[in-house]
C-alpha cells in the first residue's frame, strides 16, 4: 500500500512539474509570437519610409552634392534594411535610418532653394505622417520587446529560454531631438 501511494505522489508530482515546465514553454512562445506581430506590424511602415527616401534623395542631391557620402550611406541603409529578413537587424538599420534621416533633413533646412521646393515640402510632410504612424506602432512594439526580453529573464524562464535558443531584442528607439524632421516636430 505504501509503495502504491509513493508511486502515485511521484507520478502527481512529475506530471505537476511537466505541466509547469509546458508553461513555461508556451509563455515564451507567447511572448515571442507577440514580438513578431508587433514587428510586422511597424515594419510596413518602415518599409514606407525607406521607400521615400530615393525621392529625398533626388531631390536633396543637387543642391547639396558635397553631402554625398550620407546620401549613400542612407541608400545603403535602405537596401540593407529592404533586402533583411531578420527582425532584430531591421530593428538595428531602422534606429540607424532615423538618425540619417534627420541628419539630412536638418542640412536640408540650410538650403532654402530646396526648401523651397515643393516636392521637398511634400516628402517633409509624407514624412512626418509616416513617423507620426511609425511612433504609434513604436509604442506597441518596444512594450512587445520589454514584456518579452522581462518574460525571458526571469527565473525559472530564463533557463528554458538559454537552452531554446531565445536571446533578448532590441527596441526601437528615437531620441527627443530625432522626432524633429525639417523644423516640424512629431
Amino acid at each position: 500500500m505504501n509503495l502504491l501511494i509513493s508511486i502515485v505522489i511521484i507520478a502527481v508530482l512529475v506530471l505537476l512539474i511537466i505541466r509547469y515546465l509546458i508553461s513555461i514553454y508556451n509563455k515564451i512562445v507567447i511572448l515571442n509570437n507577440y514580438v513578431e506581430k508587433a514587428f510586422a506590424n511597424i515594419d510596413v511602415l518602415l518599409k514606407q519610409r525607406a521607400n521615400e527616401i530615393p525621392e529625398l534623395i533626388n531631390i536633396a542631391e543637387t543642391a547639396m552634392a558635397h553631402q554625398s557620402e550620407l546620401f549613400l550611406q542612407l541608400a545603403q541603409m535602405r537596401s540593407r534594411y529592404l533586402n533583411s529578413r531578420q527582425s532584430e537587424q531591421k530593428v538595428r538599420l531602422a534606429n540607424q535610418t532615423d538618425h540619417l534621416l534627420k541628419q539630412i533633413l536638418m542640412i536640408a533646412e540650410g538650403y532654402p532653394e530646396l526648401t523651397a521646393l515643393h516636392n521637398l515640402t511634400e516628402l517633409q510632410k509624407r514624412l512626418t505622417q509616416l513617423e507620426n504612424k511609425i511612433a504609434d506602432r513604436r509604442e506597441f512594439f518596444n512594450e512587445s520587446i520589454t514584456l518579452y526580453n522581462v518574460g525571458i529573464q526571469a527565473f525559472p524562464n530564463i533557463i528554458f529560454a538559454k537552452l531554446l535558443g531565445y536571446h533578448t531584442k532590441s527596441l526601437l528607439n528615437i531620441s527627443v531631438g530625432e522626432k524633429e524632421y525639417a523644423g516640424i516636430t512629431l
